[in-house]
């Protein structure tokens, strides 16, 4: 695009997530956009490895609006986190969430997170799998302990948000992309929206 070309006119664009989170990652890209939830069956495969799971969610979402929304822009995405090669939940009680943390601690956690992005105008489909890898200081108790009174933190996958405190309690990110590990690899979305030839940022039109 030469400097004389005027922006393409960008479909509206869904979100299929109801997620604040997702939300908020999406903002700091400037483009308007409308939030719908994708009410899909996210239960696991007796056989999928966690890559597999998310990118197959990812679709599953993004499936679910491709008949609602015949020419828009949607945006999926899916997320899963592993230690020792398993998935790591929801502790739901301060007690489990001391007992996750206290394995996390001098450890390191993995997160995939898909990405599928469909035009329903053109047809173009795309996917795209993050890996983040999470490594956490070593934790006392009694930071364990301030950590969950602070931020209670016991409706989140494996007991911390990494988009608030929780990030005292890593030492290192490994990723291409920190806004992954919220929930949304934005520079990966902003590549498939360059491909699809919308260039961001867009001024609104």
């Amino acid at each position: 695009m030469t400097k004389n070309q005027t922006n393409p006119i960008l479909p509206q664009v869904v979100l299929g997530s109801t997620s604040p989170f997702r939300k908020a990652l999406l903002d700091k890209l400037h483009i308007p956009f409308i939030q719908d939830s994708p009410d899909i069956d996210e239960h696991p495969l007796d056989t999928e490895t966690p890559k597999d799971m998310v990118l197959r969610l990812s679709r599953a979402k993004a499936n679910v609006f491709k008949t609602k929304y015949p020419n828009n822009i949607i945006i999926t995405s899916d997320q899963c986190a592993v230690f020792n090669n398993q998935p790591i939940g929801k502790p739901h009680t301060v007690e489990k969430a001391v007992k996750q943390l206290q394995q996390f601690s001098h450890n390191k956690i993995t997160f995939y997170t898909g990405l599928v992005v469909c035009n329903t105008s053109t047809g173009q489909s795309y996917e795209y799998l993050d890996t983040t890898i999470v490594h956490f200081r070593t934790l006392s108790d009694e930071i364990i302990h301030n950590y969950i009174e602070l931020e209670q933190p016991l409706n989140c996958a494996g007991s911390f948000k990494s988009e608030g405190l929780g990030v005292t309690l890593f030492k290192q990110i490994d990723s291409r992309d920190p806004n992954a590990l919220i929930g949304l690899p934005l520079m990966a979305l902003t590549d498939i929206f360059y491909e699809m030839g919308y260039p961001l940022p867009i001024v609104n039109q």
